[in-house]
């Protein structure tokens, strides 16, 4: 077949009437409930570890918490550089144009790959520091095999993701969700074998939960590597590309703006981690089980705000501008009535989740009341989540990006400090100050897309 009869097979999904707030609404969360289900698929791998890893011990939770809040910071970058090539694919989708959709495609790749390789080695060198950086020695002794293993995660994470974004783009969203549950599927067998052994053999421990999570998120890649060359719906992808040096240019400058604002937000978010530390153990292990939880709860408007960027970047591509600001409207609906009933779910059920993963009375506590302050933050955490992703849907990220990182770094993380160490509020004063921040940050961004959108 012809490029020109593969463009015609493409369809146009912006270039319809535009629909009323409720009509895009209803498209939000058709296209946003696979995505999330996707991604809340390939957090619980991050829960699975902290469950299976609670078993060890104290000491072995912190050390979680410790690469989770480091890892953080490279997850997030990656994921910056991820996003701009899946708002590159679905305009290219939404324009029907089958040599663009390509030409993202295959530069999307190859930046996903170098970029993860890049993010892996940073990461592996940044190892030695954690003993100068005032955390637990008993943890820090530990931590070593774990840390180089969720180091190398990041490669096939990284390619994952923008592999991802393409069937997100051509609205073959249920393809990532079937993925992201190989990695689950896996990750639970692989962990209890790798962690507790089996037999006579005691396993890696610790490690364990390491190599599990990088054998599960690789074989998800094989396989998503597999439908990519197979599946008709992203025929288009592996047509011929047209214009490819000036797309790997564009992708590069966007994913660059976009990942200095991921690193920002994952960089204050390592700091709070790091601050945990310095209360000691106890509360490194409490802090994680706030945030394993919290991070799969995230997962909804994680998925709005890369949906949202989706119909966001299909509208600019079908020239249907109209429909930007009701797009916007429609995914602060949704986020704001999720982020309402996750606040009512942690309320209600914190206590019982901090029960059932540690047996320590002292972290048991501090988690419980953490998850008060973190239910609090919900509504404000969504809704920036979600306006950052359709700030990203119209190409619109350097002053968002600065906006965040003023908000983080000059708001969110000198409350956090001053709270938790100058008022005698401790780990809960830290989370209070960085609400705070991200409460700011939600109201600045909200506003500048609507006034980007007239």
């Amino acid at each position: 077949m012809s490029v020109h009869g593969i463009e015609r097979r493409i369809e146009r999904p912006g270039a319809a009437a535009a629909p009323s707030l409720r009509g895009e609404m209803a498209g939000l969360v058709k296209l946003a409930l696979p995505i999330v289900i996707a991604l809340a698929s390939a957090m619980l791998i991050g829960v699975v570890d902290t469950i299976m890893i609670a078993p060890l011990g104290t000491e072995a939770l912190a050390a979680a918490s410790i690469v989770a809040s480091f890892g953080m910071i490279f997850y997030a970058g990656l994921y910056g550089f991820v996003s701009a090539t899946g708002v590159r694919m679905a305009s290219a989708h939404g324009s029907g144009d089958a040599g663009a959709l390509a030409a993202a495609t295959r530069a999307g790749l190859t930046i996903a790959a170098l970029a993860g390789t890049g993010g892996a080695a940073a990461m592996l060198a940044l190892l030695p520091s954690l003993d100068r950086l005032g955390q637990p020695r008993e943890v820090t002794a530990i931590v070593g095999g774990y840390w180089a293993a969720m180091s190398l995660i990041l490669v096939p994470y990284t390619v994952f993701y923008a592999l991802k974004g393409l069937f997100d783009a051509v609205d073959a969203p249920w393809i990532g969700v079937a993925l992201a549950f190989v990695a689950v599927a896996l990750n639970v067998p692989a962990n209890w074998l790798l962690i507790h052994g089996i037999g006579g053999w005691e396993g890696f421990g610790l490690l364990g939960a390491g190599l599990a999570s990088l054998l599960s998120q690789t074989v998800s890649l094989l396989v998503g590597w597999v439908v990519l060359r197979r599946a008709a719906v992203v025929g288009g992808a592996r047509g011929p590309a047209r214009g490819l040096r000036e797309e790997r240019r564009a992708q590069w400058r966007e994913g660059a703006a976009i990942a200095v604002g991921y690193v920002g937000e994952g960089g204050a978010f390592a700091l709070t981690g790091l601050m945990m530390g310095w209360f000691g153990a106890q509360a490194l292990a409490a802090n994680q089980i706030v945030t394993s939880v919290g991070v799969v709860l995230y997962m909804v408007p994680l998925g709005v705000s890369i949906a949202v960027s989706i119909r966001i970047g299909q509208a600019r591509g079908a020239e249907a501008r109209e429909r930007l600001r009701t797009i916007g409207l429609a995914a602060l609906a949704v986020v704001v009535g999720w982020m309402a009933a996750v606040m009512t779910a942690v309320l209600l059920g914190g206590a019982a989740i901090s029960d059932a993963l540690s047996e320590d009375a002292e972290v048991v506590a501090l988690a419980t009341t953490l998850f008060v302050i973190v239910a609090a933050m919900q509504i404000g955490d969504g809704v920036q989540g979600a306006m950052l992703g359709a700030a990203r849907g119209m190409e619109d990220n350097r002053v968002p990006v600065a906006i965040t990182l003023v908000c983080y770094w000059l708001l969110a993380l000198p409350a956090a400090y001053a709270l938790g160490f100058r008022t005698g509020l401790g780990p809960g004063g830290v989370w209070i100050g960085y609400g705070g921040g991200l409460a700011v940050a939600a109201v600045a961004v909200t506003w500048r897309f609507f006034a980007k959108a007239r």
